[in-house]
This record gives structure tokens, C-alpha cells and sequence, in this order.
């Protein structure tokens, strides 16, 4: 694997190291010994895949505070995504900054999240299949979200959105947020991580 980081520590885009032959090729996709050379969390908690039928699909801006906080290692298997984090870490240099990746079927590309980042995504394709493998279990009571419309955020859709959950719909704006976001994402809070 070549891991390539991205402008948000901790945050890397994981290229496929091919080996090819007349039969098509072999690539490894995870290794934890890889992942721990670079300081990345290698544990896989759930294993999680999403099917979008519609081009234009949104689904995010997802994440989960602490102590309940994700890594997350996602892969679009079919189709194509934009792929888009935001820092949330509020002693980071780059808090709110935010990173955009399209993934898709033929890179095979991953985009390693760290903690304490929200993650969302627009379908680039019709039929899009995603992949993610998660570093803590699906905790509801921690869940949080970001609006994928909020102008302070800034992110840059590349489609109408053409589908979108009612839960992903109703989150709020980050100045309505903000305070409780900064709070509970410190690194003096149980469970965060740097």
C-alpha cells in the first residue's frame, strides 16, 4: 500500500500497490502492521457497506463523539464517490479545514478518517457501492452530524443533491453546534484521541 497524507494530519489517502499479470492483478487492501507504521489505528470494530442507487446520492456529514469516536478506512468498490472529511479536532491547526477524494471503481483508492472527523460523501455514478470499515462500534447516543449544505463549512458538491436521509437533512448549522462540537471533541475528553 502507498499511503499518502493528506493536508489534515492524520488523514491519508491509501493507493493500492498492484501486482499484475496476464490474469488481472493483487493488491493488498489492509495490513495492520502497515497501518500502525504510520500512526493509524488499525482496528476494524465493524464492517459496514452502503448501496445508492441515484446519482447525486449524499449521504453525511456523519461522526461520533467520544468516547465513542470512529477511524474509518472507506473504499468505493462500484461506481464514484467525492469523498469529503472536515477536522473537528479543535486544537488542530486545520479545525473545519476539510479534504475532498474521489474515489472510485477503477483507483480503488481508500481514505483513511481519523478520529474526531466528520465524513460524508456524494455518489458520483448511479448503482455506487461503499465500503467502510470502522474503527469503534455504531453508537447512537454519541452520534453527531454536520449540515452537508452549511456555508461555513464550504464544501463543494459536485451534483444536485438528488437523494438525501430525513436525518441528514435535519442536522444543524455549525454555529448552532459549535460550542457542544468544541467541548466534547477536546482531547481532555474520555476516549479522544490526537
Amino acid at each position: 500500500m502507498i499511503f499518502n497524507e493528506t493536508g489534515l494530519r492524520g488523514a491519508y489517502v491509501i493507493e493500492l500497490e498492484r501486482r499484475g499479470d496476464e490474469r488481472g492483478y493483487f493488491a493488498r487492501a489492509f495490513c495492520m502492521r502497515e497501518f500502525e507504521s504510520h500512526g493509524l489505528k488499525p482496528v476494524i470494530a465493524q464492517a459496514n457497506v452502503a448501496v445508492s442507487k441515484s446519482r447525486g446520492t449524499l449521504r453525511g456529514m456523519h461522526f461520533q463523539f467520544p468516547p465513542a469516536a470512529e477511524t474509518k478506512l472507506v473504499r468505493c468498490t462500484r461506481g464514484a464517490i467525492l469523498d469529503i472529511i472536515v477536522d473537528l479536532r479543535p486544537e488542530s491547526p486545520t479545525y473545519l479545514e476539510h479534504v475532498a477524494v474521489e474515489l472510485d471503481e477503477d483507483n480503488q483508492r481508500a481514505l483513511y478518517v481519523p478520529e474526531r472527523f466528520a465524513h460524508g460523501y456524494q455518489t458520483l455514478a448511479e448503482n455506487t457501492h461503499t465500503s467502510y470499515q470502522v474503527g469503534e462500534f455504531y453508537a447512537p447516543q454519541h452520534e453527531g452530524g454536520l449540515k452537508f449544505d452549511d456555508p461555513r463549512l464550504g464544501l463543494d458538491w459536485p451534483l444536485p443533491v438528488s437523494s438525501l436521509s430525513p436525518k441528514d437533512g435535519q442536522w444543524k448549522l455549525l454555529a448552532e453546534i459549535e460550542p457542544e462540537v468544541k467541548r466534547r471533541m477536546a482531547l481532555g475528553t474520555p476516549g479522544a484521541q490526537p
